[in-house]
């Protein structure tokens, strides 16, 4: 269950681990679907066979179907802000793909609130140290500094911010 907390809470979560998702599949049929959406269908991911052949023994997902992923893990894990009108993906500062995903692995997003910070009225810009783990494996399948901004009633902005 996505716990709720107030705009009042955010700043005082910076530096906490905020979330951590549920595990999810990633099936050549995922990879094919993303392969067919993007029209990326480079060998090393669509083609078992071939991919069979190379250091990573079978295809791996693209590093882009991976870092799209970060919006379901978000919706499944991070606390929603009670006075939030709505989200908006506002962009990566980084992202570094550490670790090719095999396919039929397992992965799961953890979640860090690294900055909160009031813009405009009625805007809150926060910052998350994501890293996408995957299943058995050491090297997460990607960092980034995700972040995201919370738009709100500018009247419900605590006064101590």
């Amino acid at each position: 269950m996505v716990r709720e907390i107030s705009l009042s809470d955010v700043r005082g979560l910076i530096g906490e681990d905020v979330g951590l998702s549920d595990w999810i599949s990633v099936d050549q049929s995922m990879i094919q679907q993303f392969a067919d959406a993007t029209d990326d269908h480079q060998f090393i991911h669509v083609d078992p066979e071939r991919a069979a052949l190379t250091p990573f023994g079978g295809t791996i997902a693209h590093g882009f179907l991976t870092l799209s992923l970060l919006s379901t893990m978000n919706f499944n894990c991070l606390p929603r802000v009670r006075e939030q009108t709505m989200a908006i993906n506002y962009g990566f500062d980084t992202v570094r793909f550490v670790n090719p995903v095999k396919v039929n692995s397992r992965i799961r997003g953890r979640f860090k609130l690294a900055e909160a910070r009031f813009r405009a009225a009625g805007m809150l810009m926060i910052t998350y140290d994501v890293s996408i783990e995957i299943e058995g494996e050491k090297k997460p399948a990607l960092t980034a500094k995700w972040i995201v901004v919370v738009q709100f009633d500018p009247k419900d902005r605590p006064a101590q911010v």
